[in-house]
Order: structure tokens, then C-alpha cells, then sequence
């Protein structure tokens, strides 16, 4: 399958009752900055040490946005006003897309830019500081590996640190095994961090027998 024959994204898709994901538009990319720059100060989900701004990641959002194959996602709250209405209605959707903040947001990366590796990706997940340890990260993270195979994805790579326990503990239930393991690759400024390379390889519903 092609790039250009890759079936397109219907607006938006529910995760469950209370949340919906959909790709990004360009208009998306403040909020998403502003969940990723969250996540630094923690020193778990990033090597990033300061924040970025909206300028420095416009072109990489771009670059994302505009790609069939290497897609960002984004998680948005439904709003009240969806609840109460039929779920197939296409203007309460649009309304919601439009009102309710995101709360999460994904993303498929190249793992290097070399063509033969277009069958692998880098998955990266980073959630609102305020929506974290409700499950959230595990549903996005699973409704993605439904959608590789669509994107001619083989193989899914997650690159975390070995400090980072909730999110190994999260990619491990869902299937990834260890594929490497870099020490101390991240001067952290305050520690040396290790970074252990987790995998996956899909199926065509993006789900392997491994998957707990």
C-alpha cells in the first residue's frame, strides 16, 4: 500500500465515553506545545531540558500534519453538550472538536530517516499534567496501534527511560519487549539517565498475541 492510497482519518473517533481523538490541525499546535513543555520539568517523558516554543516546533508540526503516514493525534474531553446528543450527529462533533481543550496527544516519528525504515516507527504519548493516571495514556496508546497497520507500520518503537517505571509498566502490558538498552546516553543535569528501547510488531488490527 501506497502512502497516497492510505485511507484517510474519519474527523474523529471515540476513544470511550469521555474522550474522542482525531488528527491535528495546525491550529492545534499551541496546545500541543504546551502539554509537551509540561512534561519537561519531570524529567521522565523527555530529553528536552527547557521549553520550546511554538516557533521552534512549527515546522516538525507541519512536517506531521501534512504526512499520510507519520500522523499526530490528538485527545480532546467531549463536551457536555456531545453527552446529551446523539453520538452520529456530525454538528455535535464539530462543536466539540471546536470548545473542548486537548487533554493528550500522540504522535508515529520516523526512527531514522533512511527509506528502508519506513516500516518503523517511533511512538512518542504525552498527556495534560491534570488527565494523568486515569487511563488515558493506555487508551490512546492502544487505539494507535490500531491504526499502524493502515499507515504500512510493521513495527512500533518506543524509546523510554529506564527511571520512567509507570510508562514501561504501561508499553509492557500492552506487548513490548525489550529490543536495547542505551546507558547513560542522557546527561540530565542532575543525573545520567538510561534509555531503553522497547518494540513491537503489529498485526493488521494492532494487536499481537503478546498483548496483555
Amino acid at each position: 500500500m501506497t502512502a497516497t492510497s492510505l485511507p484517510a482519518l474519519a474527523p474523529s473517533y471515540h476513544l470511550n465515553d469521555v474522550w474522542l481523538v482525531q488528527h491535528a490541525r495546525a491550529e492545534d499546535l499551541p496546545e500541543v506545545v504546551a502539554i509537551y513543555n509540561q512534561s519537561i520539568a519531570g524529567k521522565q517523558a523527555t530529553a528536552q531540558l527547557i521549553p520550546v516554543t511554538c516557533e521552534e516546533r512549527a515546522a516538525w508540526f507541519a512536517e506531521h500534519i501534512n504526512s499520510p503516514t507519520r500522523p499526530i493525534y490528538v485527545v480532546r474531553a467531549r463536551a457536555q453538550a456531545r453527552e446529551q446528543a446523539s453520538e452520529d450527529t456530525a454538528q455535535t462533533v464539530q462543536t466539540s472538536q471546536k470548545t473542548s481543550p486537548i487533554v493528550a496527544w500522540g504522535s508515529f516519528s520516523d526512527l531514522y530517516a533512511r527509506m528502508a525504515y519506513h516500516i518503523s516507527t517511533e511512538m512518542s504519548i504525552y498527556l495534560h499534567q491534570d488527565y494523568q493516571a486515569k487511563g488515558l495514556g493506555s487508551l490512546l496508546t492502544r487505539w494507535m496501534l490500531t491504526q499502524a497497520p493502515s499507515l504500512g507500520i510493521h513495527n512500533v518503537v518506543a524509546l523510554i527511560f529506564a527511571h520512567n517505571q509507570p510508562s514501561l509498566g504501561l508499553f509492557g502490558k500492552l506487548g513490548f519487549e525489550q529490543w536495547g538498552y542505551m546507558p547513560k546516553v542522557c546527561d540530565m543535569q542532575g543525573f545520567v539517565a538510561d534509555v531503553v528501547m522497547l518494540g513491537k510488531a503489529v498485526t493488521s488490527d494492532g494487536i499481537s498475541d503478546k498483548t496483555s
